[in-house]
């Protein structure tokens, strides 16, 4: 049986924390499919957006005083928020608030992540929150943040970083990593470095930041101030302000494992068009580590008023097919044939054409006896028939479309000669 005054405990924290989801960045390594959106309002998993994973940890969390930060390109991110998370109740004292940059203090845009919260703060003090949860608005994954808090309080943390228990050889030169002692107090911290510090006990595993911290609001106050007036500062949570503070203040690590196992839990930074489709297509194995199915811990979004998908003909060489896919709803495919696909809503795959390893965005249109291989294709994207993409990388690229590393192919409308509605 569940201890009910554990329950309460985390209850109260909850209730007295503001969550601020940075949500304000480009993802430039996305390249053309962040040229009109930002990397939190990209579309992942058929129906969702990227932002919509930690703000729905939040709601499944009890957090229900949300703040998200915009920036780059911020016009569709706005509409989805304001479509999909408005129905908090006032009353409650609950609000999801939208807060683009807009100069409050000085005349800079958001310098960092640290300057984005440190723009706000006149904002944070109107709420008076005990707690502030900051998150990154850009990574996929399903955390509950109460256990988080309750780890920050009972260790009389002025800050803590959320992190992942990750192999040394994949963190080094990629994450930054805490060094810590036995009780998980912070005592390091290196930015990306070539030899991660290892976990006490585990020579093989570091800490790696998740880019999630908490703050003790009157601490987070004062440190923001104190990095706003230095000029040598980039006002970055990892690069300056827990460097700042580790030395002096009470700086935790809290290891976020999976309660069951005690192992490594799914997470993914899709900031890279090779891990943004790798992370969509890993969402059709028979048991997918992210089970969008879980209806403990739903993932919310806006939900469209549209019909059943629909397969139609069934002759020998014009069928309506999709073999280990998901397809979305709003979508047709009318005589054709999906292979390890994931179709976003409102795709309609005509007669004959062949969609392979491929990621479709929403309001696409596949023309007859296309053929597409290993690619991620944009929202409204109109594939002329006859089309082939990804079986010849040369012909690609002389198309305009963009080759990754690992061979996938993106194609945008703009790449197409088309205008996007």
């Amino acid at each position: 049986m569940e201890d009910l005054s554990q329950i309460r405990f985390v209850s109260r924290l909850t209730r007295q924390t503001l969550a601020l989801v940075l949500a304000g960045g480009r993802g430039s390594r996305l390249y053309e499919l962040t040229d009109w959106r930002a990397k939190p309002d990209v579309p992942f998993g058929g129906k969702f957006r990227i932002v919509d994973f930690p703000l729905s940890n939040c709601v499944n969390s009890g957090i229900r005083r949300i703040g998200v930060l915009t920036q780059y390109k911020a016009h569709s991110l706005i509409s989805h928020l304001v479509r999909s998370w408005s129905y908090f109740r006032g009353e409650l004292n609950e609000f999801l608030e939208i807060l683009p940059a807009s100069q409050r203090i000085g005349g800079e845009w958001y310098r960092g992540t640290a300057d984005a919260i440190y723009q706000n703060l006149d904002i944070i003090r109107t709420h008076k929150p005990d707690y502030v949860l900051i998150l990154s608005g850009d990574h996929v994954y399903k955390m509950d943040y109460g256990p988080l808090l309750a780890f920050h309080v009972e260790n009389q943390a002025d800050m803590t970083v959320s992190c992942l228990e990750v192999p040394i050889e994949e963190a080094a030169n990629a994450y930054g990593v805490m060094a810590v002692d036995e009780s998980q107090k912070v005592v390091g911290f290196e930015e990306k470095p070539a030899h991660p510090s290892p976990v006490p006990g585990k020579a093989d595993r570091c800490l790696a930041s998740m880019g999630n911290y908490v703050f003790n609001t009157e601490f987070l106050y004062e440190q923001l101030a104190v990095d706003a007036n230095n000029p040598a500062s980039e006002h970055d949570f990892g690069r300056n302000i827990i460097p700042s503070v580790i030395s002096h203040d009470n700086v935790f690590a809290y290891p976020f494992l999976d309660p069951q196992t005690g192992e490594r839990v799914y997470w993914r930074d899709v900031g890279t068009l090779d891990a943004f489709w790798d992370a969509n297509i890993e969402l059709l194995e028979v048991t997918p580590e992210l089970n969008l199915y879980d209806l403990k811990w739903p993932i919310l979004t806006y939900q469209a008023q549209l019909p059943p998908a629909k397969f139609v003909f069934n002759d020998e060489d014009r069928r309506g097919i999709a073999l280990d896919s998901m397809v979305s709803g709003g979508c047709v495919i009318s005589g054709a044939r999906l292979e390890r696909t994931l179709l976003f809503s409102n795709v309609k795959a005509h007669s004959y054409s062949k969609t392979e390893q491929s990621v479709v965005l929403p309001d696409a249109d596949i023309g007859r006896y296309a053929d597409i291989f290993g690619a991620i294709i944009d929202r409204d994207c109109v594939i002329p028939e006859r089309m082939v993409i990804g079986r010849d990388h040369d012909e690609d690229r002389k198309r305009g479309f963009r080759v990754t590393e690992k061979g996938i192919v993106l194609v945008t409308p703009a790449m197409l000669g088309q205008t996007m509605p």
